[in-house]
């Protein structure tokens, strides 16, 4: 019968343990055994019988629930879900989410939804002064509460004019404008009632041994206009009605990203960046396509990105089959690829010694197949993708749904049989 080696351990040790683990096979070295990530999502209330929504609406509950998983599994790296106001999200009503128990039912987890917030015709003005453009456009298309925030003029003209005290305090009386700020503040007050509620959560994951991991995001250019500015129905348009319009943007949204992103160390000196590339994938676009409006920009945000000391984490969300080569364009060991629905073994013949390779135990084989199943797919990726090191041991997605023996399974087996001898 298995035993946990990690049982009994201190929370210290676990801590510089599970950190030098995951930071050997990042820099492509050969760590005691391949490490484990999980992103959980709503695993927890799922795992206790609890709803989804708890997570939203009933710390106590989500608390217990995680503080039960997080003692059952103990992977080396959680990617923990903290608490979140639903009553907050509520006030503001944004329209690009719904979350269990609003909108959906309790026991799923959240939804994000695209939203047409920047028009065809409005390329020009976003990349004259995106700050005023997200504040007077943007956040008024994405919550009808916040409607009043339209009737701002450009911020230039509230800041830099000679009366700008007396404009600035008529405008905030506006009644439109006041109660879009009044919808702000209400929602505020909501986040700070819950502060030591997530202070409390993180404490719990530092008291399990879990190291305090900061990461900020910068998306790739494309993915920034398709997901949260133009939806991909927009943004597929875009590349035949005005593809050198959309070129420009990516290549204004890049210098923005790169100008803007925050690069501070974590505890342990590292700066971490994660990203997603979904609509890069063989799944969304051609390679002509993905060669005249994704890769540039894409390329250059990563590499600049390591060139000033960061780690970016991409997820290769989707399938990236037909453009794994793209890859070795990375400089060499200084980023991490997670992949979804790709060839991971490919991946190896293609990345080893290139980059660590994080993935990808089906999540749909995590639910519905047998204990006997997981094992033999976690044995053949720490065969093959973990052979020589640089692997990490992780699900492909969500594993809301998944069984928690197969879990289990997962974790357990590679941490008895994924050490490197």
């Amino acid at each position: 019968m298995f035993k946990d080696p990690d049982i009994g351990k201190p929370a210290e040790q676990l801590r510089q343990e599970r950190y030098q683990r995951i930071h050997t096979a990042n820099v492509l070295g050969v760590p005691d055994r391949v490490p484990i990530t999980c992103p959980v999502g709503c695993f927890p209330a799922k795992y206790v019988g609890a709803l989804c929504s708890a997570a939203y609406y009933d710390f106590d509950t989500w608390y217990e629930a995680y503080e039960k998983t997080l003692k059952e599994f103990r992977p080396d790296n959680f990617g923990g879900m903290n608490f979140q106001s639903g009553r907050a999200l509520e006030i503001i009503n944004p329209k690009n989410i719904r979350w269990p128990g609003y909108g959906i039912r309790p026991t799923q987890g959240f939804q994000a939804i695209e939203v047409d917030s920047l028009k065809a015709d409005e390329f020009d003005e976003y990349m004259r002064d995106s700050n005023s453009y997200m504040l007077r456009k943007h956040l008024p298309r994405l919550s009808d509460n916040l409607a009043g925030l339209s009737k701002l003029p450009p911020l230039y003209e509230i800041l830099h004019n000679p009366g700008r005290i007396q404009s600035l305090a008529m405008l905030l009386t506006d009644p439109d404008v006041a109660g879009a700020i009044a919808t702000l503040q209400e929602a505020g007050r909501e986040m700070r009632k819950h502060l030591n509620n997530q202070a409390k959560f993180e404490q719990l994951l530092w008291d399990y041994g879990y190291y305090r991991t900061r990461m900020a995001g910068a998306m790739p250019p494309y993915d920034t206009i398709s997901h949260q500015l133009r939806g991909m129905s927009g943004v597929m348009h875009d590349m035949f009605r005005q593809p050198d319009k959309l070129i420009e943007l990516t290549e204004f949204i890049l210098e923005e990203t790169l100008a803007k992103t925050p690069l501070v160390p974590d505890e342990h000196g590292e700066i971490r960046i994660f990203m997603t590339n979904t609509r890069g994938s063989d799944d969304f676009l051609s390679k002509k396509q993905f060669d005249t409006f994704y890769w540039p920009t894409f390329k250059k945000l990563v590499v600049t990105l390591c060139e000033r000391g960061a780690t970016p984490y991409i997820f290769f969300e989707g399938n990236f089959d037909s453009r794994i080569e793209y890859i070795l364009e990375f400089p060499k060991g200084k980023f991490v690829a997670r992949f979804d629905r790709s060839d991971i073994f490919r991946a190896k013949e293609i990345l080893k010694g290139h980059c660590c390779i994080e993935g990808n135990v089906p999540s749909s084989l995590l639910q519905v197949g047998s204990k006997k199943d997981v094992i033999a797919y976690c044995k053949k990726l720490i065969d093959i993708v973990g052979k020589d090191g640089g692997y990490i041991l992780s699900p492909r997605t969500s594993i809301d749904e998944v069984k928690p023996e197969n879990l289990k399974a997962m974790i357990d087996f590679t941490k008895e049989y994924g050490v490197y001898r």
